[in-house]
């Protein structure tokens, strides 16, 4: 028996409130999440990073490094080390005598690089063993970790690990013809080799320098190896001797790029973050920054780097360029490209954790724990660039937002004003 016209009206009544209610409560939401700052530059400690750090630390413990191994290469080498770079650069943000638990979560997660289940993906046979890749992130992270700790009181033992990798790094430097060596046999991407002279770089700032004309020869050599196109890294290098540029220089390595060039070189690194941002962030349908994978005018296939390109703009490389802002003191582009994943990151907030995109991916919220994080750690802050992005950059997106909060009440505003001239 249905239940009278009268009951099925009021039944349909208050469904209406409810979504109306929902959906203006989810409008206003993203109006304070696109408000509310999201970072606190190089000095301060970013909001709602230990959250996510603590959401992260269940997923590993529950086996998420596993899970992102079977998405791509990487998975589980990157969810471990961005989890305890995330928690180095806390770190160095506390006092000297407060850096305990920093220290022991990048420990931890230096553990389970420095094991079987780190090495699997890459080759003992290359040079240096294992791949520039597996070496240069290792070697970043084992230095971040010594540098939170005063020089009487770090471990002789990883001291003498450091110092001994970054060796086995120089010396496959020196040894080679090409400044890009291999990751993986026959493949060799330049990010990678990038990271680890940045290693080489933080060796000679927290231990006796001995790098330093590595470093040098490396910057001369790929000077002459830039992207014809862009001027700029590229992605993908022969992995041959002379190293040529194998491929258009694409954002998701690019944001890495110039998070770790600014501690190699500055001033080469001012130069390429200019170029980068230039041809690279765009603002697509005028709604906010985005980073695209391939510079304007260049059409490409998205992949296990890039993820989806909607529009041409890579969701990966637009977190990660958020950390590459920072570095290069860009406070404008950090802070919008932040406050912007705020409203499109669907955060899930509580008193104890924080998780984006409701935690389906964790290797997602690690990159953004990680660029919301970054500063340089060799170098000193740049001056901020000229400002990319005005701001009234929130401007469309604030008005889109207002709009579909006051989309479901235009109904019954309409009835209510018939009502009144009846």
């Amino acid at each position: 028996m249905s239940p009278p016209p009268s009951a099925a009206r009021r039944a349909w009544g208050w469904t209406r409130l409810v979504l109306a209610v929902a959906v203006t409560s989810c409008a206003l939401a993203g109006v304070v999440r696109l408000t509310v700052p999201a970072t606190a530059g190089t000095s301060g400690e970013p909001p709602g990073v230990r959250r996510q750090l603590a959401f992260l630390r269940e997923a590993l413990d529950a086996g998420a490094g596993d899970e992102a191994q079977a998405l791509f290469p990487e998975g589980y080498f990157f969810l471990h080390a961005l989890y305890g770079l995330s928690w180095v650069e806390l770190g160095m943000r506390e006092p000297a005598g407060e850096r305990s638990r920093a220290l022991r979560e990048a420990r931890w997660a230096l553990s389970r690089l420095d094991s079987p289940a780190g090495r699997a993906p890459f080759s003992p046979g290359l040079t240096p063993p294992y791949g520039v890749f597996y070496r240069g992130w290792t070697n970043w992270l084992r230095g971040g970790a010594l540098s939170l700790e005063p020089a009487g009181r770090r471990d002789p033992a990883e001291v003498r690990r450091f110092a001994e990798d970054s060796a086995a790094i120089g010396a496959a430097f020196d040894a080679s013809a090409s400044p890009y060596l291999a990751a993986y046999p026959g493949q060799a991407w330049p990010v990678d080799s990038t990271v680890a002279v940045a290693s080489l770089r933080l060796h000679d700032a927290i231990l006796p320098a001995r790098f330093g004309g590595t470093v040098e020869r490396w910057l001369r050599e790929v000077r002459l190896r830039l992207d014809p196109r862009t001027g700029l890294l590229p992605h993908r290098a022969d992995p041959g001797p002379g190293g040529e540029p194998a491929e258009v220089a694409r954002g998701s390595s690019q944001s890495m790029i110039q998070r770790f060039l600014v501690d190699v070189d500055p001033a080469f690194a001012g130069q390429q973050y200019a170029r980068f941002r230039e041809l690279y962030v765009a603002t697509p349908l005028g709604l906010g920054p985005a980073v695209r994978e391939y510079p304007e005018g260049v059409d490409g296939p998205a992949d296990v780097d890039s993820g989806p390109l909607p529009l041409g703009v890579s969701l990966s490389a637009t977190v990660v360029t958020l950390g590459a802002a920072q570095a290069h003191s860009d406070a404008p582009l950090a802070s919008a490209l932040a406050g912007y994943g705020e409203l499109a990151g669907l955060p899930v907030d509580t008193p104890w954790t924080k998780r984006y995109a409701f935690g389906l991916l964790p290797i997602g919220d690690a990159f953004l724990a990680w660029a919301k994080t970054a500063r340089p750690w060799v170098a000193r802050p740049s001056p901020a660039p000229p400002a990319s992005v005005s701001w009234w950059w929130r401007t469309p997106l604030l008005m889109l937002l207002t709009a579909l909060a006051a989309v479901p009440w235009l109904p019954a505003l309409r009835r209510r004003r018939l009502a009144v001239r009846g």
